[in-house]
């Protein structure tokens, strides 16, 4: 492998021209008619015993170039990054210059990192809410239980919102009963929305025993054979039973947590429920610490590696996906999409995570921010923890490098975050406003 020219380009982009040698090229020769050679008839030979120089004097010298060349030049990329030290953040755009048997050379456009600067990413004034957990909130949390340990209980009255009625029901569409509009000992819980709209509404108010006609126009997102279409429900009414909650108490407490007081098992509901809110009230800000940053960012981002990063994204998902034991291209049948879909989808998100990388990667520059080895490896092995993994099968999976650069987005975000402010209150602005006004008045007054 030889570079041949390596010229800076703009949009961070460099331009390599490699050239691959008589030798590398005729090795891969080599393998490419190695394995094409039991598929390719030459006359007076039985498939596979014809020498290589037969099959290329029948069908040209070149009919392995093409294979061998896609066998050949990924090893003289890789040497050519090596080599010049160049790091790609996208795929490479590669093009076929010359190509004889006695080599082939091949151009790379190739997308590095851009240069991102950032400033004012100090002092950043966002807001982050004080979390807090009411009464209220706590009675929310409680409700859950109550209703798993509620029982219906038949009631000789009307029924009502909130009730669960026992029916029959049959509908009518022109005097003829119409498919899938009949029902035997139904249970419908008035209010649950259920039902067809208007149904429920008009089954409140009757009792055990009651028949009546009910009224109904189907809505127009219905379907197409009852869309729009005016029917009559016969309904009548078997039973009516109304939702009997538990007394509330450390009897309930102990029936339906570990607790053995009602108080023990709120506070447990309040704490949860305050970690739940604190946990998310974190990830927002971080979200606007994030996206602040993102609007500091001084850099041309090039399209190539955002469309590198929505690409991983696929593939991930893929992963994701695959590991439930569903293959992605049945996944993406069943809901009607295309690898294409999902990636358009992903694009947003890609645009973000590169802009916030390079960021806080600025960030870290600016600050000097380091990772020592011995984060590496705390790091490593956390991870090797989680996932019940041996510490060396860790670092043969990931790359050391990336976990630093990790570790370092996180330490330049952290050291953002910590310095962020307090906005200043808008009721206090609008106060000095006031008084602002009002001395100008006094002052106009005076004169």
């Amino acid at each position: 492998m030889n570079i041949k020219s390596n010229e800076k380009k703009e949009n961070s982009t460099y331009e390599l021209v490699i050239e691959v040698g008589a030798d590398q090229f005729q090795a891969a020769i080599d393998k490419v008619y190695a394995r094409q050679k039991n598929r390719i008839n030459v006359p007076g030979f039985r498939k596979g015993k014809a020498p290589r120089k037969m099959v290329e004097k029948m069908y040209g010298a070149e009919i392995f170039f093409d294979d061998a060349i896609s066998m050949a030049y990924p090893d003289a990329y890789e040497a050519a990054l090596k080599e010049t030290g160049i790091k790609p953040v996208a795929y490479p755009q590669l093009e076929v210059l010359e190509a004889s048997a006695g080599g082939f050379s091949f151009k790379a456009v190739i997308t590095v990192k851009p240069e991102a600067s950032i400033k004012d990413y100090k002092g950043l004034q966002i807001a982050k809410p004080e979390v807090k957990v009411s009464a209220a909130d706590i009675k929310g949390e409680l409700k859950p239980y109550i209703d798993r340990a509620s029982r219906l209980v038949s009631v000789e009255r009307k029924a009502k919102k909130g009730d669960t009625t026992v029916i029959d029901f049959e509908g009518f569409k022109d005097g003829e009963p119409f498919q899938g509009g009949k029902g035997e000992n139904y249970s419908l819980e008035l209010g649950s929305g259920s039902f067809v709209p208007g149904f429920e509404e008009q089954v409140i108010g009757m009792k055990a025993g009651d028949e009546k006609d009910i009224d109904i126009t189907f809505p127009e997102n219905y379907t197409p054979e009852l869309a729009g279409t005016a029917v009559v429900f016969k309904v009548k009414v078997h039973e009516v039973k109304e939702k009997q909650e538990p007394e509330v108490d450390d009897e309930f407490a102990k029936d339906v947590s570990e607790f053995d007081t009602l108080d023990e098992f709120k506070k447990d509901l309040g704490e949860k429920l305050k970690a739940r809110r604190q946990e998310q009230a974190d990830r927002d800000f971080e979200t606007a610490v994030i996206d602040a940053l993102i609007e500091k960012l001084e850099c041309e981002v090039p399209e190539t590696m955002v469309d590198y990063r929505a690409d991983k994204m696929v593939e991930d998902y893929a992963n994701r996906i695959q590991s439930q034991g569903i293959s992605f291209e049945n996944y993406l049948q069943m809901m009607g999409m295309t690898v294409d879909d999902i990636r358009a989808q992903s694009k947003t998100a890609a645009d973000r995570s590169v802009r916030s990388d390079l960021a806080l990667e600025a960030v870290a520059a600016a600050e000097g921010i380091e990772v020592a080895d011995a984060e590496v490896d705390e790091e490593i092995a956390k991870l090797a923890e989680q996932y019940q993994m041996e510490v060396d099968k860790v670092r043969e999976l990931l790359n050391a490098e990336d976990i630093r650069m990790d570790l370092t987005i996180r330490k330049a975000l952290d050291l953002v975050k910590d310095a962020v402010k307090k906005p200043a209150r808008k009721k206090k602005a609008k106060e000095d406003e006031v008084k602002d006004d009002e001395a100008k008045d006094e002052a106009a007054e005076e004169e």
